[in-house]
């Protein structure tokens, strides 16, 4: 089809939105929609039946197994990707040829030169955010704006950990994240693609532009052709050293990791320990995020933020050349540990 041209939408009440993608993240990015203000006309999954499900759950009128008939059928501005990610690219790109702006969910593709080709496709045709929600969660919100109101000085070093059993065995039963993620069986690529890539991505808005210095990966869970452990060491021009380190095969945590984040300032350090955010020595500064209760607001943030941007025309936070930063430390993270970086 002949090149469209990008729907232009003065407010929130002139757009409409389809959603691609009605798996077990799904419910979230709608609610986040319903609180946006923003219509959602149209869901599309390759599964008919959860696609279905979604539409009378959320009161979605229309409802696709096939997303060139949804493009096709039209009456919408907006298009959020919460599909798998073999589907990113091509979605993207057929939303792009329908002049729709575009929120994609992360990873953008799985591969850099995947990514770096889907950007040059699309060019400035539409708008083209990735939802990578990770700094938005409460938590590590809580963190950047105590760095930003200047409470401990300049950042000097920076280190991250994520703890879970998510992969530990089960007796008579799949590790959690097997069952919950069948698809992990075969993925090359686990830990740091799928989970560490959002650690890598705070690491990245709180220093900046990094640069990985060595890394480790290793497998503890038996059956599994992916890594569930990484030790990564990262480094900023000016010498400062960042750190992430990760293992979801950690007996004793929950099975959802939970994050430690530490900040080191020239006049104090930030503790995030799971749920609670505190300056070292000050512990009267000390916050608790119900992370639980307040799971659905990073969704909410990410989401306001792409409308936001769309309606004024401003840039986004998680913009496609931003997260394209983020893919390409998550890929030097493989090459330093000498991993092919392959399709998975």
């Amino acid at each position: 089809m002949g090149m469209a041209m990008m729907t232009d939408v003065n407010s929130n009440s002139e757009m409409r939105t389809a959603l691609v993608g009605a798996g077990m993240i799904s419910p979230f990015h709608l609610r986040a929609w319903r609180a946006s203000g923003i219509k959602v006309v149209a869901v599309c999954d390759v599964d008919r039946e959860k696609a279905e499900a979604r539409a009378q759950e959320f009161g979605i009128e229309r409802v696709y197994d096939d997303p060139a008939d949804m493009f096709a059928d039209g009456g919408f501005e907006l298009v959020d990707i919460a599909a798998s990610v073999g589907a990113h690219a091509p979605m993207t790109r057929m939303a792009a040829d329908h002049g729709i702006h575009v929120m994609l969910q992360k990873p953008m593709t799985e591969t850099v030169a995947e990514a770096e080709a889907l950007i040059a496709d699309v060019g400035d045709r539409v708008r083209f955010m990735i939802h990578e929600n990770y700094r938005f969660r409460p938590h590590y919100m809580t963190v950047r704006d105590w760095i930003d109101e200047g409470r401990i000085g300049d950042v000097r070093h920076i280190g991250i950990m994520c703890r879970g059993q998510g992969l530990c065995p089960r007796e008579g039963q799949e590790p959690f994240l097997v069952e919950r993620q069948p698809y992990l069986k075969g993925f090359k690529r686990n830990l740091v693609f799928e989970t560490m890539i959002h650690h890598l991505d705070v690491l990245r808005a709180i220093a900046g532009p990094l640069k990985v210095v060595a890394a480790r990966l290793n497998r503890l869970a038996e059956g599994l052709p992916g890594e569930d452990t990484a030790s990564i060491l990262m480094e900023r021009a000016d010498g400062l050293i960042a750190t992430a380190d990760g293992c979801i095969c950690a007996p004793g945590y929950p099975d959802l990791h939970g994050d430690r984040l530490e900040v080191i300032g020239t006049k104090g350090t930030i503790m995030m320990d799971y749920n609670t955010v505190f300056v070292v020595g000050d512990e009267a500064s000390k916050i608790e995020v119900d992370l639980i209760g307040r799971y659905q607001e990073c969704f909410d943030t990410t989401i306001a933020a792409f409308v936001a941007g769309v309606v004024n025309g401003t840039s986004f936070e998680t913009d496609r050349l931003d997260n394209l930063e983020t893919l390409r430390l998550m890929e030097s993270v493989y090459r330093a540990a000498g991993v092919e970086v392959v399709d998975l």
